[in-house]
Parts: structure tokens; sequence; C-alpha cells
């Protein structure tokens, strides 16, 4: 992905050189990479496991690195192009006005409107606030652990978590948060695959664009997209966590699901083919 030297976002809300609390000493490497992927196909925020002991204390300076500095340029950048795009897209195929997110880049721990932000929850969009919260060491995680390293992967994280600010704009999210609350849990998850997808293929429509209007795709970063997708499925998840995939658990689709989404999107850099909740098959 060609990045580097190009506008990077002024909605940026950089909380890193504030701290916040470490991570616990407690637990090895293998099981902090356990517990994460637990917590993310669960959606349960395990960060007090993770702080549980030897934990920086809460709001120690941080001295940011070399490659925390050049992930937040990036990240900067990444931001930059879905507000240009989604502003284009929303005049253009909606005859609406685009508004915004904040994108807050954090270490170890913050709060959000929607509760605690931290590595353990993995990047998240909270609607209450319109903000993205996301400590850059996921994409370390993702890569390390996960074996889906790349720069547009990582853009495909960003992308897809702005995927869901562009659902709240359009008035998804509170119409599917309210039905999931009346439903019983196996179809609250079902609800929550569908938002899922549709913010994957959201992310697909976004590449779609910034190949045409920056022309900033490189060969192979689909590819990388598509990794990413692969390796945070729930049913990869689950088997990385030495559990028997179970589809009435799953809250964010399968690798399958997630790879197809973000094809159908960036084939057609359409909105209205991102429609999962009237998409016969998932």
């Amino acid at each position: 992905m060609d990045w580097r030297g190009r506008r990077g976002s002024s909605n940026i809300e950089d909380r890193r050189r504030l701290g916040g609390g470490g991570r616990g000493a407690g637990i090895g490497g293998a099981g902090v990479v356990v517990v994460l992927l637990l917590g993310w196909f669960f959606g349960v925020d395990v960060t007090p496991l993770l702080q549980d002991q030897g934990a920086r204390p809460a709001g120690a300076p941080v001295e940011l690195t070399a490659e925390d500095r050049a992930m937040g340029e990036f990240v900067s950048v990444t931001l930059a192009d879905t507000e240009e795009v989604w502003a284009a897209l929303f005049a253009e195929q909606l005859g609406q006005d685009y508004r915004p997110a904040t994108l807050v880049l954090f270490k170890d721990y913050t709060q959000s409107a929607c509760g605690g932000a931290s590595q353990a929850t993995g990047p998240f969009y909270c609607p209450q606030d319109r903000k993205v919260y996301l400590d850059t060491a996921f994409f370390t995680v993702l890569d390390q652990r996960l074996g889906a390293g790349g720069d547009f992967a990582a853009a495909y994280v960003v992308a897809h978590e702005i995927g869901h600010h562009v659902q709240n704009e359009l008035g998804l999210l509170e119409k599917t948060t309210r039905l999931r609350q009346q439903v019983s849990e196996a179809q609250a998850n079902e609800i929550s695959v569908r938002v899922e997808l549709m913010a994957d293929c959201l992310a697909g429509v976004w590449a779609h664009e910034a190949a045409a209007r920056f022309g900033s795709i490189e060969r192979g970063d689909v590819e990388e997209a598509m990794n990413a997708a692969r390796q945070i499925g729930d049913d990869t998840l689950q088997r990385e966590a030495g559990r028997t995939p179970m589809p009435d658990s799953f809250t964010h689709g399968t690798s399958d699901q997630r790879m197809r989404w973000f094809l159908a999107g960036q084939g057609s850099g359409r909105i209205d083919a991102c429609d999962t909740f009237r998409a016969p098959r998932l």
C-alpha cells in the first residue's frame, strides 16, 4: 500500500503518551494470545486478566518508539483516505453528507463512552461517542501471532471499524442493537454476524474506491486483506483457541464469509451491495 508522504487525517486523538495501565506480567506471551482469542470471539472484555499484576501504573508517561510513530502516521493516512472516499460515496450514491469519525490511538488501556478499551477488547467502534479505539499493538498480534501481516491487512482493520461508523451514519447500529436486546442469544449473535459482515463489505467498497481515486493499492494488497479476514473468522479463532467451532456462538462470521463479503464490496464499489440483512445466503 502506497501511503508514505501522503495526507493524514486531523480526526486523530492520540492518547498513547498518556499511558493508562499496562498489561499484566503474570501471563506469558502464548497465554496472552489465548486470552485475547477467547475475548474476541466471546465478546468478553478480558482486560482484568491482562492487567492483574506487574502492570505499569495508570497514567504513567509513555515514550513512543519509531515503530509507534510510523504506525500512527499510517493509521492517520488510512483514516484520511476513508474520509475522502466516504464523503464522495455518500454524496454520489446516497445524496447525503458524511460526518467523519474520530480515531483514538492508545497504549494498553483507555476509556470510551462504551466502556474500557484495551488490547484485550481489540479495535472497536463506539457509536455513543462516534470514535474508533485502536491500540496499534494489535497489528503486531495480527502479524506475529495470527499470521496476517502487511500494511494493507492493517488498513483493512481500520476500514472495517470505519465501516461500523458508516453503519451508524445510516442509522443501522441503533436498530440492530435494539433488536438484539429483544431476541435470544443465538438470534442476537446472528444479527451481530450480519452487522460485522456488512462492515467487511464496506471495507471492500473503500478498497475499491481507494484504488480508483488514489492509486494507492499495490499488487498483493487485496490478498493481504483477504488473509487477515481469513485469520480472524470466528471458526478459525475458535480452532486456534483449541475449541470446536460453535456456529451459534459466532458473532463476526466464518473466515469464508468474511472473505466473500469483503470481495463483494471490493468488486462492486457499491454501498447497496453490502446489505447483508437482505442476503439469502451469508
